[in-house]
C-alpha cells in the first residue's frame, strides 16, 4: 500500500508531461503547415475626377484713384478755409476749401457786365443806319450802292464788339465764381498749404488731395499663374483680404489689365477697385489708402481633373495596384499646386490609387489591402 502511495502519483505526473508535450508538437505542426503572409499592408483610395475652378491671390497696396496737386485758378488773398480742410480732413464733392477776395473780381464783372450793354447799343444803332441806308438805295442806281454804302462793316464791327463783350463777362464771372475752390471730388485732405491772409497766385499749388470714392489695388499675376486667369475676368468680383490681426474681407473689382508684362519680373498686373473705401456712404469698413492686402479671385474651371496629397506624388508619379494587387508607379500631370494638394491629370488606375505607402515601395511590389475607399471614408466620418 505503502508503495501504492508513492507510484501512483509518479504515474499522474508523467502521463500529464506526456500530454502536454504531445499538444505542442502537433500545434509545431500545424504552425509549420500555415503560410506566413508577409506583404505590406497598404491602404487605397478611388478618385473620380471633378471640375474644380482655381482660385488665385496676389498681393498689393491700396491706393487711391487718382491724386490731385489743387491749385489756385486766380489770384489774391485767402479770406477763409473749410475746418475739414486739414491734413486728414474729409471735404465732399463740391465743398469750398477756401476763398479768395473776392472784391476785384465783383468789380470785373460790373465792368464786363457795362461794355455788353455799350457793344449791344452800339450795335442796335448800326443796325438802325444800316436800315435807313437800304431804304435810301432802293432810289439810287445800283453802282453807286455799296456795302460801304449800305454799313454792312459798322454793322459786322459791332457784332464782334458785343462777342467780345459776352467772352470779357463770360471769363469775369468765371474768374468770380474761381474765388471760392471746390473739392473736385469726395476726398481726403493729404495736405494744405496756405493759411488765412496769405497771397495766392493763379496756377500756385494749395493742397493735395486724395479721391475717397474709388480705391485701387494693384497687384501681380506671376507668369506660371497666368494661364489660369479666365478670359473673362475684368469685371469679375474679388475678394480684398487686409493685413490685420483680425483679417478684414473687402468686395472689390478687377476693373481692368495694366496691358503690360514687366521686362524684370515677368508679371502682368491688374487693378482691382474698391467702392467707397472711407465708408462715407454706408456702415462698412474703413480701407485706409497705403493698407496692404491679399486679392483673391476666382480664375478658370479646370475639368477631369484629380486632387490628391502632395505627399503621394514622387517623380511626377502615383503608385496604384494592378488587379493582382501589386505597386504599380504610373504617371501624371500636375496641373497646379492648390494648398496642400496637387490638381492631376493623367491615364492611371483611378479606382485603386494608393494612399498609404510601405517604406520602400517597389515596382510590382504585392501588398496588401488593409482598407478601401469606403472603409477610409466610414473612419473619415467616425473621427469627425
Amino acid at each position: 500500500m505503502k508503495l501504492m502511495k508513492f507510484v501512483l502519483p509518479a504515474g499522474i505526473l508523467v502521463a500529464g508531461y506526456l500530454v502536454m508535450k504531445g499538444i505542442e508538437v502537433s500545434a509545431a505542426d500545424v504552425e509549420a503547415d500555415a503560410p506566413i503572409d508577409t506583404r505590406p499592408t497598404v491602404t487605397v483610395l478611388s478618385l473620380t475626377p471633378e471640375t474644380i475652378a482655381v482660385t488665385l491671390s496676389s498681393y498689393g497696396e491700396v491706393s487711391p484713384l487718382e491724386s490731385t496737386n489743387l491749385a489756385a485758378q486766380v489770384a489774391g488773398e485767402v479770406e477763409s478755409w473749410n475746418p475739414n480742410f486739414v491734413a486728414g480732413g474729409i471735404v465732399r464733392r463740391g465743398d469750398v476749401l477756401f476763398t479768395i477776395e473776392k472784391d476785384a473780381y465783383e468789380a470785373a464783372l460790373l465792368l464786363a457786365e457795362a461794355n455788353l450793354s455799350s457793344a449791344k447799343a452800339q450795335l442796335i444803332q448800326e443796325e438802325a443806319q444800316a436800315e435807313v441806308a437800304r431804304l435810301e438805295a432802293k432810289t439810287m442806281p445800283d453802282a453807286r450802292v455799296t456795302d460801304l454804302y449800305l454799313r454792312k462793316p459798322q454793322v459786322m464791327s459791332a457784332q464782334a464788339a458785343v462777342k467780345s463783350a459776352e467772352a470779357q463777362l463770360k471769363i469775369a464771372a468765371r474768374d468770380l465764381d474761381n474765388c471760392e475752390v471746390r473739392a473736385p471730388y469726395d476726398a481726403l485732405i493729404v495736405s494744405r498749404d496756405i493759411s488765412k491772409g496769405d497771397y495766392v497766385t493763379q496756377g500756385m499749388k494749395t493742397a493735395v488731395i486724395n479721391n475717397v470714392e474709388f480705391a485701387e489695388v494693384t497687384f501681380p499675376v506671376a507668369g506660371f499663374d497666368r494661364q489660369f486667369v479666365g478670359a473673362d475676368i475684368i469685371g469679375s468680383s474679388a475678394t480684398l483680404e487686409l493685413d490685420a490681426p483680425l483679417k478684414t474681407h473687402i468686395t472689390a473689382t478687377i476693373h481692368r489689365d495694366t496691358g503690360i508684362i514687366d521686362s524684370t519680373t515677368r508679371m502682368t498686373h491688374f487693378v482691382a477697385r474698391i467702392d467707397d473705401p472711407y465708408a462715407l456712404n454706408g456702415d462698412k469698413t474703413v480701407v485706409k489708402f497705403g493698407s496692404y492686402g491679399t486679392v483673391v479671385f476666382k480664375g478658370k474651371a479646370l475639368e477631369n481633373v484629380y486632387r490628391i496629397p502632395q505627399t503621394l506624388i514622387t517623380s511626377r508619379k502615383i503608385w496604384t495596384l494592378d488587379e493582382d494587387n501589386n505597386l504599380v508607379a504610373q504617371p501624371v500631370e500636375v496641373i497646379r499646386e492648390d494648398g496642400t494638394d496637387f490638381l492631376i491629370r493623367g491615364n492611371f488606375n483611378a479606382k485603386s490609387v494608393v494612399m498609404s505607402l510601405p517604406e520602400y515601395p517597389q515596382e510590382g511590389m504585392p501588398v496588401k489591402v488593409i482598407a478601401s475607399n469606403d472603409q477610409l471614408l466610414v473612419s473619415h466620418h467616425v473621427e469627425k
